[in-house]
């Protein structure tokens, strides 16, 4: 595998992780120095911010001195505003949301453990130690790895990079940047990563990042594989709360529960219309299920809340929400397939009623549409009650196949059979349905392909 590409911008990020190893205390702070970040630094701070185009998206407060974080602030958005860019700040914490101007809201909660007393909170907990059983009786051993082990081509890294690779194959939504994207590389000296271990292969792996200012550490990442005993991630988070105990470390969270806690009623409804897409409500249950200590609530901070909830949203989708829209689509989630299941029977009624010879070969071209209308329904009502990969090829070839036979239907005949507008939009979507059909149903073949496949051969960090 080929040396991933250095980062851009590394002086800066040294300067940065200077500063951020004596002020940085937001449980985010060490993530500002993975790519993708630009940089303001003022007098002994900086801002880590992502430019949307529109704003300037800060990852968490100002980095600096306690008392200079409202100076800092001040200064980064007056050259925001200079360059013509809003200014929000996401992943606040309580102790620095009144140093910033601008309308404080929650978008979630954090949870958080003290090493020293995990044991207890572990013993206490019939279900979690039933599951660190189970992890341990399938011959699951997690090891703390060492940096020279993360080296570009070493089997432990591409161990780590394969489960990688297949969690994200499974993940319904394209995926995601900012301050949620998976960057377990760089800076290896800093950080502690364990690895689950069955039978010599990596089934997960738990990255953790230091949180200078608390003496704690952000367990970024806990990924396992699909194929890996149940009990793999409470074992490897209670290996990291050991290895936190041994280094000791005051505190330990798994970062953000995204829109749990107390946060507003419009926040709430976007939580369960976006269920099927991401998991909050299972998410939030994890983290709960490990018994914390208790629970932070992480503010999002802008002058107007609509706008900066806007401006994270893009930030999140790395620079556009429609490529990440269409991104998404073309993975073929299961709210896309009732979407096309639901389209698809509206549209079989529509050309079971049309006139079969304005817009059919014969009568019988009509009926063979219409069966292998209903043939393709059914396969998708399946498809999206349990995920057959012969199923998936099958309907994938099917659209494809009916899109190819629309448009040489039409290439064909000598005369358009739409004579007014209503009949146009018919017929343009005689071509989209499938066409989008088609798109949907391989990017999810691939997507489920790629999932259980092996990892591509170049890893490039950002």
């Amino acid at each position: 595998m080929p040396e991933p590409e250095p980062l851009a911008g590394a002086p800066e990020r040294t300067r940065a992780l200077e500063i951020l190893r004596i002020h940085g205390a937001c449980t985010v702070s060490f993530q500002l120095l993975e790519a993708g970040f630009e940089y303001f630094f003022h007098d002994d701070g900086f801002v880590a911010y992502f430019d949307t185009g529109q704003a300037w998206v800060a990852g968490g407060p100002p980095i600096g001195p306690a008392a200079r974080i409202r100076t800092l602030a001040v200064a980064f958005e007056r050259e925001a505003a200079r360059a013509g860019r809003r200014v929000c700040y996401f992943g606040v914490e309580a102790d620095t949301v009144r140093s910033l101007r601008g309308k404080a809201t929650c978008v979630g909660q954090q949870p958080i453990w003290e090493p020293a007393g995990w044991p207890r909170l572990r013993d206490t907990s019939a279900s979690l130690r039933y599951q660190l059983r189970r992890a341990q009786r399938k011959g699951v051993v997690v090891r703390e790895v060492t940096p020279g082990e993360l080296a570009t081509d070493s089997t432990t890294r591409r161990g780590i990079e394969r489960v990688i690779v297949r969690w994200q194959g499974r993940r319904p939504m394209a995926p995601m940047g900012f301050l949620v994207d998976l960057q377990p590389f760089g800076h290896e000296a800093e950080r502690l990563t364990l690895v689950a271990e069955r039978g010599g292969r990596v089934v997960g792996f738990l990255a953790a990042v230091p949180i200078y200012g608390r003496s704690g550490w952000f367990f970024e990442d806990l990924l396992r594989a699909d194929d890996a005993p149940n009990g793999t991630a409470e074992l490897l988070f209670d290996a990291g709360m050991q290895a936190a105990t041994r280094r000791r470390s005051l505190l330990v969270t798994l970062g953000l529960s995204p829109l749990s806690g107390d946060v507003p009623r419009v926040l709430q409804s976007a939580r369960d219309l976006a269920q099927p897409l991401y998991d909050f409500a299972g998410l939030h249950a994890f983290k709960r299920k490990l018994v914390p200590t208790r629970w932070e609530p992480v503010y999002l901070v802008g002058d107007h809340v609509v706008c900066a909830f806007f401006d994270t949203l893009v930030a999140f989708a790395r620079g556009s929400l429609f490529r990440f829209g269409l991104r998404t689509f073309l993975r073929g989630p299961e709210v896309v397939l009732h979407a096309l299941a639901v389209a698809l029977s509206a549209w079989t009624v529509v050309i079971a009623v049309a006139a079969p010879l304005q817009w059919f070969p014969s009568q019988t071209a009509q009926t063979s549409w219409i069966v292998t209308h209903w043939l393709v329904l059914t396969g998708l009502v399946e498809l999206g009650r349990r995920y057959r990969p012969g199923l998936a090829f099958a309907l994938a070839t099917i659209a494809t196949v009916d899109l190819v036979a629309t448009v040489l239907v039409l290439a064909t005949r000598e005369a358009c059979p739409a004579q007014s507008f209503g009949q146009l939009v018919l017929l343009l979507c005689s071509c989209a349905g499938p066409m989008a059909g088609s798109l949907s149903l391989w990017g999810l073949f691939l997507r489920q392909a790629r999932g259980a496949g092996r990892a591509p051969r170049r890893w490039r960090r950002g």
